[in-house]
């Protein structure tokens, strides 16, 4: 007990004010110590404060949440490096605690040895943000079947909130925790229907914690979802014929991909000119005897595809040469002439090779009637050529005598108007 309060007690009391006042003064100089709590994420830097009052250079010690001694008036007790001594005055002693784990959390002591021990406890919580979730696929996806998936976040503290996500949509499922301790792992398991259309498709999980504000942590996946091939041949554009090469290339998809291709032919073995690279079928130099019916199949481990293909390869036919006899015609009306493919007959058409032509005999000797037409053409313009220029000489000529006829006329009244004798010869005119 301190000497001052010592005399307090043994002297007789002069009375009730002034015992209030003494125990006033003594209790403002009474030296007190503060600590103040403190929140931490995992792998950050913690500062431990003690706030002191009154001090008189009294012992201040600091100690862990297993009461050992970190400090002891400024200097290191304990071999920690990670602890430091940063500030120690009359008023303030701070340390810091760096990369803090789960395991560093508790009640850090800030005592102050005087006549009597004074001490307050600083509370250090760390906090676990999640990290990015993981995807566990619990069965497989088959088309026609459901998916099971879970979201996992194996440590955090306070724990996580979970939730998968598809097209901005949440998908509900099932929340599970389990404690381990100082940390807790949520999980979150969905089932959802799946088909051949699915796959590929793709959901997230986000994670959702306090320490990371409006921030998330997300995993995506994409689904993949089995399902048998399909099998699709591409043919060759336009008609073959004997000669020319065919390839047939098979179009497959499946999940998972068929890693061969089989082609077969129906009945038959495929020819000895075949050549198979890949997922295409090559032969050259066809013929009549390659007719048939070709197959392509694919597996995997959900079933079995296939595609066929009609081969018809037509005869090579050449265009048929005919000579036709056509009469003499004279050199200078040597004409040529053309038939419109219009005028061809149906059965000019061969039906082995429906691009091939045949020219056939023609019964009506067509320059023969091209050359009469042309000759009484050329008649006719020339008959009526002469019969205009005919027509023409024939009025000219009329014209003329005409005129002479006006001339012996007037001859005849100047005579008679002249008073003309007989005496002088009697002329007749004929007019």
């Amino acid at each position: 007990m301190r000497p001052g309060l010592r005399s307090l007690l043994l002297t007789p009391p002069p009375s009730l004010a002034l015992h209030a006042v003494i125990l006033l003064s003594l209790g403002l100089r009474c030296q007190a110590v503060q600590a103040e709590n403190v929140t931490v994420l995992e792998g950050g830097t913690a500062q431990i404060s003690c706030r002191l009052q009154n001090y008189d250079g009294s012992i201040v010690v600091i100690q862990n949440p297993r009461r050992q001694t970190l400090f002891f008036n400024g200097t290191r007790a304990l071999k920690d490096d990670r602890f430091q001594m940063v500030l120690f005055t009359q008023r303030l002693v701070r340390i810091t605690l760096s990369n803090v784990s789960v395991w560093d959390e508790g009640g850090y002591f800030c005592q102050l040895y005087t006549d009597d021990t004074h001490h307050q406890v600083a509370t250090l919580s760390v906090i676990v943000p999640p990290e990015v979730p993981t995807v566990e696929v619990k069965t497989e996806a088959v088309e026609g079947g459901e998916v099971e998936l879970t979201c996992l976040s194996p440590r955090s503290k306070p724990p996580a909130t979970l939730r998968w996500m598809r097209d901005r949509r949440e998908i509900p499922g099932v929340v599970s925790q389990q404690d381990y301790g100082k940390t807790v792992s949520v999980s979150n398991t969905i089932r959802i229907p799946v088909e051949r259309r699915d796959n590929g498709a793709a959901v997230s999980c986000e994670a959702i914690h306090p320490a990371l504000g409006t921030q998330k942590r997300v995993r995506h996946y994409r689904l993949d979802v089995h399902f048998a091939p399909t099998v699709r041949i591409i043919p060759p554009p336009g008609i073959l014929r004997e000669g020319d090469s065919l390839s047939l290339t098979c179009s497959v998809s499946g999940n998972p991909l068929p890693r061969n291709v089989q082609w077969s032919r129906v009945n038959d073995t495929l020819p000895e000119r075949a050549e198979i690279s890949g997922s295409t079928l090559t032969v050259s130099r066809l013929s009549q005897a390659h007719n048939g019916t070709y197959l392509c199949q694919a597996h995997n481990n959900y079933g079995r595809a296939a595609d066929h293909y009609t081969l018809l390869v037509y005869e090579n036919v050449s265009v048929v040469e005919t000579v036709s006899v056509t009469p003499t015609v004279p050199p200078t009306s040597h004409l040529v002439t053309s038939i419109p493919t219009s005028l061809i007959p149906n059965d000019a058409v061969d039906p082995k090779d429906p691009g091939a032509v045949v020219e056939t005999h023609s019964a009506v000797p067509y320059a023969v009637i091209g050359g009469v037409l042309a000759l009484l053409v050329f008649t006719v313009i020339c008959g009526l050529i002469v019969t205009i220029w005919c027509s023409v000489r024939q009025k000219g000529s009329y014209l003329t005598h005409e005129a002479s006829g006006l001339d012996e006329h007037g001859e005849v009244q100047e005579a008679f108007l002249n008073g003309s004798d007989s005496r002088e010869g009697k002329k007749e005119y004929l007019l």
